[in-house]
């Protein structure tokens, strides 16, 4: 008898230990599972608009714009606060300020840490990829706040507008040196929140 009660009661304490272990690996778990989620929540916090599209460059990408109309684009290029895409069908190159945007549907589950960028990249702001265009002396189709269209070249930008010559466009090849004031013909100042889009022949 007392050899059948050792062994029962060994039994017993170890279906308890185990028991009990099975219980502290279940809390264990538990607290491992929350901890990730609370730490991934933490994650996705301090994600930008623009630490999700950067990863999608080169992807086919539906967006919707305050003006209520919708691009399908592929993403060229991605800045601190535009994005640069090539317009289907066309291919036309279109220079978005994020501010444009109400949605962009095709983003993939991947996101870029923040502020992986660079301190470079991070200043090359809407204002500096306008002022690219204006050097290249690019025509251009400029929406605006409201659904309006300028043409013309990007004649210079300012700290918070640019404006636009109609004349310029017509009458000089791309490259050519900037016209003096008097042969700008008609000139279009937009502050530079007024800007939407902006495509480039």
């Amino acid at each position: 008898m007392e050899g059948w009660d050792r062994a029962g009661t060994g039994d017993r304490w170890r279906a308890l230990f185990d028991d009990l272990e099975g219980q502290a690996a279940e809390i264990e778990a538990a607290e491992v599972a929350a901890e990730v989620a609370d730490r991934t929540r933490r994650e996705v916090a301090l994600l930008r608009f623009v630490d999700r599209l950067r990863p999608a460059v080169d992807s086919a990408l539906r967006l919707d714009l305050i003006t209520g109309e919708t691009v399908r684009a592929r993403l060229g290029r991605v800045g601190s606060d535009w994005l640069l895409a090539h317009e289907e069908p066309g291919e036309r190159e279109l220079l978005i300020p994020l501010t444009a945007l109400v949605s962009v549907t095709g983003l993939g589950q991947y996101s870029a840490a923040p502020g992986s960028e660079g301190r470079v990249a991070a200043k090359f702001d809407f204002r500096m990829a306008i002022r690219a265009l204006a050097r290249d002396r690019s025509r251009v189709l400029v929406q605006v706040r409201g659904g309006g269209t300028l043409p013309g070249v990007i004649e210079r930008v300012g700290a918070d507008f640019l404006e636009l010559s109609d004349r310029a466009g017509r009458d000089r090849e791309p490259g050519a040196p900037r016209a003096r004031d008097g042969q700008l013909g008609r000139t279009v100042t937009v502050p530079v929140r007024g800007v939407v889009l902006v495509r480039r022949f």
